[in-house]
C-alpha cells in the first residue's frame, strides 16, 4: 500500500485582541474544513477512520499553540499537526499589543493500492 494525497485545504485564522495562538490556528483549520464539504472516505470506499490527516499550522510564535487542543477539532481519522513559524503578528493601531493571523494547511490522504492498467 501507498499514502495518497486526495485532498488539501487551506484556511486562516486571527485572534484580534487576546493574542492567543491556539485560538488563531484552531480558527484556521475550521476555515479551511468549513470552506468545503468533502466526502472523500465514502467516495474512496473508506471507513472515515482511515482518513490520514496531516496538519500544517504557521504562526509567529509556534510554542504557543496547544497542539492537542487542535487534535480535538477532528472528531475522526487520524490527525496529526505541526506548527511552524510562519503567519503574522499585526500591532494594534492607538492600543497596545498586536492581533495574530495564523495559516492552515489540512492534507487527507489514504493508505491505498497503486491503480493498476
Amino acid at each position: 500500500m501507498a499514502m495518497k494525497r486526495v485532498v488539501t485545504q487551506f484556511g486562516m485564522g486571527t485572534s484580534i485582541r487576546s493574542r492567543n495562538y491556539t485560538e488563531a490556528a484552531a480558527r484556521a483549520i475550521r476555515d479551511a474544513l468549513w470552506h468545503n464539504s468533502l466526502n472523500v472516505a465514502d467516495a474512496f470506499g473508506f471507513p472515515k477512520e482511515a482518513m490520514i490527516i496531516n496538519v500544517e499550522i504557521g504562526v509567529q510564535r509556534p510554542d504557543e499553540v496547544d497542539r492537542q487542543a487542535l487534535l480535538e477539532i477532528f472528531p475522526y481519522g487520524q490527525p496529526s499537526v505541526t506548527v511552524v513559524k510562519g503567519g503574522l503578528d499585526i500591532p494594534r493601531r492607538e492600543k497596545e499589543g498586536w492581533s495574530v493571523v495564523a495559516n492552515a494547511a489540512v492534507m487527507v490522504s489514504f493508505d491505498m493500492e497503486p491503480a493498476h492498467d
